[in-house]
């Protein structure tokens, strides 16, 4: 799963990878990003439109699904075609969330151990997500999630699926409707480039949020 993260690069550092024109806000560094908050993403408002940077609440509630609906924070990668409240969304509503780390946690005979996982050359990942509108007007979202691999499998059976360089510009493509065709032309980050540590408790509560979160924690 994906249940915090982290993302602290600067905002023309993203759109510049991106290829996008500055966002018209900026945003703080946030070292312990939670659920039911609003957190940077990527999409095409319409399917017309270029991408934009655009602020989206993490828990996804379709505006058809009613105030008793679930709000889940992730989607799994194997169902989001076929699932009756996801699939439109994958069809038609894709988007990026940007990242420098993900925290996941492992048990251990005193409790959770809290662990960041980043890239090892530690530059930016971007998740891929699903969006829709909100009862309000504005827009949520849910983070995709696969099953863990190399260095992260380590650590949970599941993680964010954080895409390759190549594949962003194909995940946000509004022509690319079917799954087989989404599938053909999106490829996840190579897991060689994935690492992590154990880190401070202090994450565990979501009111901690500054840079001494990503420090190693010492033996």
């Amino acid at each position: 799963m994906c249940g915090r993260f982290a993302l602290f690069t600067d905002p023309p550092a993203v759109t510049m990878r991106l290829g996008l024109p500055d966002a018209e806000t900026g945003w703080a560094p946030r070292y312990n990003v939670s659920p039911g908050t609003w957190i940077t993403g990527v999409r095409r408002r319409e399917p017309k439109d270029e991408p934009t940077i655009d602020d989206l609440w993490w828990g996804y509630r379709p505006s058809w699904a009613g105030g008793d609906a679930p709000q889940p924070i992730n989607a799994r990668v194997e169902t989001l075609a076929t699932s009756r409240y996801f699939k439109g969304a994958f069809r038609h509503h894709r988007c990026l969330i940007p990242a420098d780390g993900w925290y996941e946690w492992v048990p251990t005979a005193s409790g959770k151990q809290p662990h960041f996982i980043c890239r090892e050359d530690r530059e930016l990942l971007f998740l891929a997500g699903i969006w829709a509108d909100y009862a309000d007007g504005s827009a949520c979202c849910a983070i995709v999630t696969e099953p863990a691999r190399g260095p992260a499998k380590e650590i949970h059976v599941r993680m964010p699926l954080a895409l390759a360089e190549d594949s962003l510009e194909a995940w946000l493509d509004p022509l690319l409707h079917e799954r087989d065709a989404i599938r053909a032309a999106v490829q996840h980050l190579d897991v060689d480039l994935v690492t992590h540590w154990p880190v401070s408790k202090r994450v565990n509560r979501p009111g901690n949020d500054d840079a001494t979160l990503l420090e190693p924690l010492k033996a």
